[in-house]
């Protein structure tokens, strides 16, 4: 058990490792990150604050040496230097989450592996294989295989013709092409894990898209989703004990008419679960913390019979006071200077 008074390392400095130092702030512990970037809104928020590169060994050795126990607010992180850290002080979840979940082929085949479905697939190293996967899949959707997320590294492709341009857009990296799927809605299961296999579900929230990016989050979901809820839970469940995680993992689903479809997972808390800060008894943010300090995990019970979260994407930052005037808004806004159109800025939760 790491106790109360410890200090936690985060590596990222982004609003889920801001929200994850408030979650631990408020436990009494002191917060230490480590990112490259000039702008830090969990460095705001962080006792200390380490500016250097994930793979400079040196800051790694120090930042080790500077915590209790380590874990990671995003996924792409080099693999190998999270390896030298958890050599130097317990990081948390193991990267061999980072390992699955950094390569969307290598995820897709460890779901199916345990009984997941996802979406029809091929592996695409080249514009050949492209127009192959075409003629197996028809209408589909190429993602890169690494540093993916936000909609960002991914192209359509509904015609033969458009491989040419689809491959060009992803720079020729190595990519899955996915078949569309038809889908009612897509929603996700947020669970903490903790040491002892003791785990914490959320409530599936119906989760809307705009332009690949979360724009909102509701909770209960339909009825499709409290329908297809519980395999994708177990699914989840699956694969969290076979990765002997411990703290919060999130899996995306779409829901279809053949049941829920696997898209993709996360090893962190996950802006799908930004809901959970009001809306649950202990926040995906809190639970992460006691998972990965040894804690007994808190409650994910629902706090009102219903909640919205939205993003504030962009310039819907500069909605604050309209928000701020209404009495049953939440507003979280994570500090970054710079607004640009997609940009997560801030969210916003209401209490039904």
């Amino acid at each position: 058990m790491t106790p109360p008074g410890s200090t936690i390392g985060i590596l990222g400095g982004g609003q889920l490792g801001r929200m994850l130092a408030l979650a631990a702030a408020n436990m009494g512990y002191r917060v230490h990150i480590l990112a490259p970037e000039d702008e830090l809104p969990a460095g705001d928020v962080a006792a200390e604050v380490t500016r250097a590169d994930y793979t400079d060994r040196a800051a790694l050795d120090a930042f080790a040496a500077s915590v209790d126990v380590a874990t990671y607010e995003f996924e792409n992180i080099d693999v190998d230097a999270v390896c030298y850290l958890s050599e130097r002080v317990p990081v948390l979840p193991h990267p061999r989450a980072l390992e699955v979940a950094q390569d969307r082929l290598a995820e897709k085949r460890f779901v199916a592996d345990l009984g997941g479905s996802p979406a029809p697939y091929r592996a695409v190293d080249s514009l050949a294989d492209l127009e192959a996967a075409f003629g197996a899949l028809g209408s589909l959707v190429l993602k890169t295989r690494r540093m993916g997320y936000d909609g960002k590294g991914q192209a359509r492709v509904r015609h033969v013709e458009d491989c040419a341009a689809a491959w060009e857009a992803i720079a020729h990296a190595p990519a899955v092409a996915e078949a569309l799927v038809a889908f009612d809605c897509e929603f996700s299961v947020v669970l903490a894990r903790g040491a002892d296999g003791a785990v914490a579900v959320y409530e599936c929230p119906d989760n809307r898209h705009d332009a690949g990016v979360l724009g909102e989050s509701v909770v209960p979901g339909g009825a499709i989703v409290a329908a297809q809820a519980p395999a994708a839970v177990a699914l989840a469940r699956r694969v969290a004990d076979a990765l002997d995680y411990v703290g919060v993992l999130t899996l995306e689903f779409f829901a279809s008419a053949e049941g829920p479809v696997f898209n993709e997972m996360a090893p962190r808390v996950h802006n799908s679960g930004h809901w959970t800060i009001e809306g649950a008894r202990a926040s995906q943010f809190e639970n992460h913390i006691r998972a990965i300090c040894g804690l007994p995990l808190g409650s994910p019970a629902l706090t009102a019979p219903g909640v919205r979260m939205r993003n504030l994407l962009g310039d819907d930052v500069h909605d604050w006071a309209t928000i701020l005037a209404d009495p049953a808004a939440h507003l979280h806004l994570y500090g970054k200077s710079e607004v640009k159109p997609g940009r997560k800025m801030g969210h916003v939760t209401w209490l039904d």
